[in-house]
Protein backbone atom coordinates (compact mmCIF):
# COMPACT_ATOMS: atom_id res chain seq x y z
CA UNK A 1 0.00 0.00 0.00
CA UNK A 2 1.24 3.34 -0.75
CA UNK A 3 0.32 5.89 2.15
CA UNK A 4 0.64 9.91 2.10
CA UNK A 5 0.96 11.52 5.54
CA UNK A 6 0.38 15.03 5.48
CA UNK A 7 3.00 17.52 7.46
CA UNK A 8 6.02 17.57 8.48
CA UNK A 9 7.34 17.79 12.08
CA UNK A 10 8.31 15.59 14.73
CA UNK A 11 4.54 13.44 15.14
CA UNK A 12 4.31 12.71 11.33
CA UNK A 13 8.42 11.87 11.59
CA UNK A 14 7.28 9.21 14.10
CA UNK A 15 4.04 8.05 12.40
CA UNK A 16 6.26 7.17 9.28
CA UNK A 17 9.15 5.22 11.12
CA UNK A 18 5.93 3.10 12.63
CA UNK A 19 4.52 2.58 9.03
CA UNK A 20 7.48 1.57 7.83
CA UNK A 21 7.69 -1.69 10.07
CA UNK A 22 4.85 -2.55 8.48
CA UNK A 23 5.45 -5.68 5.63
CA UNK A 24 2.34 -4.07 3.96
CA UNK A 25 3.65 -0.50 2.86
CA UNK A 26 5.19 -0.16 -0.05
CA UNK A 27 5.94 3.66 0.01
CA UNK A 28 5.29 6.67 1.97
CA UNK A 29 5.24 9.67 0.97
CA UNK A 30 5.12 13.00 2.80
CA UNK A 31 3.33 16.45 2.17
CA UNK A 32 5.33 18.74 2.93
CA UNK A 33 7.74 16.50 4.74
CA UNK A 34 11.02 18.03 5.92
CA UNK A 35 14.60 17.22 5.75
CA UNK A 36 14.78 14.08 8.52
CA UNK A 37 11.38 12.73 7.49
CA UNK A 38 12.89 12.62 3.65
CA UNK A 39 15.21 9.73 4.84
CA UNK A 40 12.41 7.95 5.29
CA UNK A 41 10.04 8.87 3.25
CA UNK A 42 9.67 10.97 -0.35
CA UNK A 43 8.82 14.60 0.39
CA UNK A 44 6.16 15.96 -1.59
CA UNK A 45 5.98 19.82 -2.40
CA UNK A 46 2.15 19.88 -1.61
CA UNK A 47 1.13 22.09 1.48
CA UNK A 48 -0.84 20.62 4.44
CA UNK A 49 -3.85 23.00 3.34
CA UNK A 50 -3.77 22.58 -0.54
CA UNK A 51 -6.28 19.72 -0.45
CA UNK A 52 -6.51 19.84 -3.94
CA UNK A 53 -3.32 19.34 -4.83
CA UNK A 54 -3.33 16.59 -2.00
CA UNK A 55 -6.42 15.07 -3.49
CA UNK A 56 -4.59 15.26 -7.35
CA UNK A 57 -1.43 13.52 -5.99
CA UNK A 58 -3.33 10.59 -4.44
CA UNK A 59 -5.04 10.14 -7.22
CA UNK A 60 -2.26 10.00 -9.80
CA UNK A 61 0.01 8.19 -7.51
CA UNK A 62 -2.48 5.29 -6.01
CA UNK A 63 -2.38 6.57 -2.85
CA UNK A 64 -4.54 3.39 -0.65
CA UNK A 65 -4.13 5.98 2.87
CA UNK A 66 -4.10 9.19 3.69
CA UNK A 67 -2.79 10.07 7.44
CA UNK A 68 -3.10 13.29 8.53
CA UNK A 69 -2.02 14.28 12.13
Amino acid sequence: MKILVIGGGGREHAVIRKLMESSRVDKIYCAPGNGGIGCDAENVPIQAMDTAGIVNFAKKNGIGLVCVT
